[in-house]
């Protein structure tokens, strides 16, 4: 847990960083559309296949800085929530929007499963961008994206949760993806979780199953925690990884 709390606290640095050089003299441009992707989840259990899915919009920006190392910036802006699956016996499972190593993972998720594009004119990001836009099949998550200079294996999917209590936010476990038996009881497996662009409406109404979540400024789920060197998983996360945006 106290990787888990250092690798957030590196990643948010990166974030804030991102937000001073837009505030700093970065001159925004819209020539990318905004999209919307579904993420799905699919759970074997005893009774069958259980599935559950969200729909996530991206607003993407590339902002130009003399700050910034190249030049530019590429800033996101997310709207959605996280995937819930019913299990049944008043047993849920959550995939957030966010990995167990990316705060941002649902911002960035679907460009990174696109393959690099070079560019004549030079706008690489762009044509990598576009490509993304051109991928409308569905695909399937594998374990771990190629590895980064600053992250080994970095997971290609969601970080997975439940909670002993709905009601509790403090009560929230981590799922192992490889063994969900092992929180759900013997016959639970993850069966596999995709992404696919869509047209599809943002989806709504995590806030009915957790009525605890609140808007922006979003708390940490221990709204009692004052810093400590090695957080729980209650104190590392927030409300934000389970919701974003104006719904």
């Amino acid at each position: 847990m106290q990787q888990f709390g250092q690798i957030t606290r590196r990643l948010s640095g990166w974030v804030m960083l991102c937000l001073a050089l837009a505030v700093s003299g970065c001159s925004l441009t819209d020539d990318t559309p905004a999209y919307r992707y579904r993420l799905t989840v699919e759970v074997d259990t005893p009774d069958g296949v259980k599935t559950g899915s969200s729909v996530i919009e991206v607003e993407t920006s590339k902002g130009k800085s003399m700050m910034a190392p190249a030049g530019s910036v590429i800033m996101h802006r997310l709207r959605g929530e996280a995937v819930t699956v019913d299990l049944g016996t008043g047993r849920y499972l959550f995939a957030l929007l966010r990995s167990k190593s990316d705060i941002d993972w649902a911002k960035r998720v679907m460009f990174s499963l696109t393959p690099s594009v070079r560019s004549s004119d030079g706008e690489h990001y762009e044509a990598r961008y576009w490509e993304m836009l051109k991928r409308t099949g569905e695909i399937e998550l594998p374990r771990y994206f190629r590895s980064r200079s600053h992250l080994k294996n970095p997971p290609a999917r969601p970080m997975l949760v439940t909670f002993g209590d709905l009601d509790d936010p403090t009560s929230v476990e981590e799922v192992d993806p490889d063994d969900l038996g092992a929180t759900f009881g013997e016959g639970n497996s993850l069966r596999r979780i995709t992404v696919q662009i869509t047209d599809d409406p943002v989806t709504t109404g995590i806030e009915k199953r957790l009525e605890w979540l609140s808007e922006y400024p979003e708390p940490r789920l221990d709204p009692e925690y004052r810093g400590s060197t090695n957080p729980n998983l209650s104190q590392s996360l927030w409300h934000g990884d389970f919701r974003k945006g104006e719904n």
